[in-house]
């Protein structure tokens, strides 16, 4: 059967995987989603968004319903600095990658040569740069979600990119197959709200391209996976410390018939 992108929005009576949170874009849960084994990822579970610094009370009285305990947050210094999780009760683990494309189109934009391409080319290339260089941040994930910290939320600034690998690695983790993996991510060009302000020095065209996810992005992440270590599955074991018997810790701890 092929599992198409309209199908990553389940009907009742499952429960909503999209939250329309005021103060937060792109807040959505990973439960639901099929393991090859025919289990299921486990409903209010893990969750993903953008940053938590903007919520109103009554996104932050949701967040509470939900009973999240954990947030696992990719920012950069700065960026966290700028705006902190306003839940006290939250434990935040900080787990830093540093923004790296932004710098870089807005020195070429000063220097008049930044094109589409180039803002493309540099998400790509971020995407390899998360495998090649900040895979001890994954590391660090998987360490806190093999212990108990859910109902948990991962997210990053925007909530699309660090946190878009970091999802599909616990959804491969989990066994879900390659092509739900990808319809998730790309769920993100539905329901991410793009902060108008944010690099409005830069060009409309390129701000609508480092706006949005794209396959290429995630496939970047991907296959420098498979170039420098031979595969997921040797990733997961090598690099990200998930044997067989801590996937299955995992898999029991997250997924259900």
């Amino acid at each position: 059967m092929t599992y198409n992108r309209a199908m990553t929005d389940d009907p009742p009576p499952h429960p909503a995987r999209h939250l329309n949170l005021e103060g937060a874009s792109n807040f959505r849960d990973l439960g639901g989603y099929p393991s090859r084994d025919g289990r299921h990822v486990r409903w209010r579970q893990i969750f993903r968004s953008n940053h938590l610094g903007q919520l109103t009370d009554a996104d932050a009285a949701t967040v509470r319903q939900l009973g999240i305990r954990s947030a696992f947050d990719f920012r950069g210094r700065q960026e966290r600095s700028a705006s902190l999780c306003t839940i006290a009760d939250i434990a935040v683990h900080v787990l830093p990658i540093e923004p790296s494309v932004a710098p870089v189109l807005r020195e070429r934009w000063a220097a008049g040569r930044l094109t589409t391409d180039d803002a493309l080319d540099l998400m790509r290339e971020s995407y390899r740069n998360y495998i090649r260089h900040h895979t001890p941040r994954f590391r660090a994930l998987f360490d806190h979600l093999l212990g108990d910290h859910a109902p948990l939320v991962i997210h990053c600034t925007a909530g699309k990119d660090r946190t878009g690998v970091a999802c599909a690695l616990v959804l491969a983790a989990l066994d879900v197959p390659d092509e739900i993996i990808l319809d998730d991510y790309l769920l993100t060009n539905q329901y991410f709200r793009r902060d108008t302000a944010s690099h409005a020095e830069l060009p409309h065209e390129v701000l609508e391209a480092i706006g949005t996810v794209q396959a290429s992005f995630l496939a970047a992440a991907l296959d420098t996976v498979r170039e420098a270590h031979g595969g997921l599955d040797a990733y997961m074991r090598d690099a990200l410390g998930i044997d067989d018997a801590a996937r299955a810790a995992l898999q029991q701890r997250y997924l259900s018939a």
